[in-house]
């Protein structure tokens, strides 16, 4: 396992919510009235982590069925405990290899996974496979080029500052392709067509520091992972660097954006 991926922590679902889930329950429901599907459909979730998309997709696009996967016991564990909804169906399964006969679904979706996914080319043939032709795939990633979510990038400036190894585990670094242009070029490789792209934005407000700092000290994902990593005065030394720099509202809340780059396309 090489020095960037050994922080990349998916197992505790509980964790994961506090870092990251939360966000996602945000920007889920956007993307799902965004995606225009029609009622009744048998929809596939690849990645379907905690559950944020999939509560999204059978509270607001009616679907006919919800299969969600994702390779995470944890996750599962979490997801499942969340969403408790007969039409849901929560599976253990790889994104590359998906356990499904071709053209038996027909939405395909993916919410901040796919670039944690080895092969990202091979998950969407395979999520191409799955769904019948004129159907919809579509997925969501965080713009870590843009910077676009403030918390992590505050957190990474303060890290290598302290630290300036932590720039090769930074998210702009390792996923340069979450871009406009990177993300419709994944869509259009996997032969899929009218592809489209949309910035969703949400707020992420911490009413203080400690829930700022606490998620990144649990270990899932690659923030946290490092975090998680370091010897106890390291650590202190980044909380500090964090409580000095972070804004801070007058209420002593800190209020932060996070943007995600939203794509969909139809399959021929």
């Amino acid at each position: 396992m090489s020095a960037v991926t050994r922080h990349d922590a998916w197992q505790a679902g509980d964790s994961y919510e506090a870092y990251m889930g939360r966000w996602s329950r945000q920007v889920a429901p956007l993307f799902v009235d965004w995606l225009g599907a029609a009622d009744g459909l048998d929809w596939l979730e690849v990645g379907c982590g905690t559950g944020a998309l999939s509560a999204a997709i059978l509270a607001r696009a009616r679907p006919k069925s919800l299969i969600s996967i994702d390779s995470s016991d944890g996750f599962l564990a979490t997801a499942r405990a969340r969403v408790d909804d007969r039409r849901a169906e929560f599976l253990l399964g790889d994104a590359q290899a998906l356990p499904f006969e071709a053209a038996s679904r027909e939405v395909a979706v993916s919410a901040l996974a796919l670039n944690f996914v080895p092969d990202r080319h091979q998950a969407l043939l395979e999520m191409k496979r799955v769904t019948r032709r004129g159907g919809t795939i579509g997925f969501y990633v965080w713009d870590y080029p843009g910077g676009g979510v403030e918390f992590m990038r505050a957190f990474w400036t303060a890290a290598t500052a302290l630290d300036p190894a932590a720039q090769e585990l930074t998210e702009d670094r390792r996923f340069p392709y979450c871009t406009p242009a990177g993300l419709t070029g994944l869509m259009r490789d996997a032969g899929l067509s009218e592809v489209e792209c949309m910035a969703i934005e949400v707020p992420t407000v911490f009413p203080g520091f400690e829930d700022y700092w606490r998620p990144f000290t649990l270990g899932a994902g690659p923030a946290p992972g490092y975090c998680a990593s370091l010897a106890g005065e390291a650590r202190l030394r980044l909380a500090d660097k964090l409580r000095e720099t972070l804004p801070r509202r007058a209420d002593g809340a800190i209020a932060l954006q996070a943007r995600a780059w939203a794509v969909k396309a139809t399959t021929a």
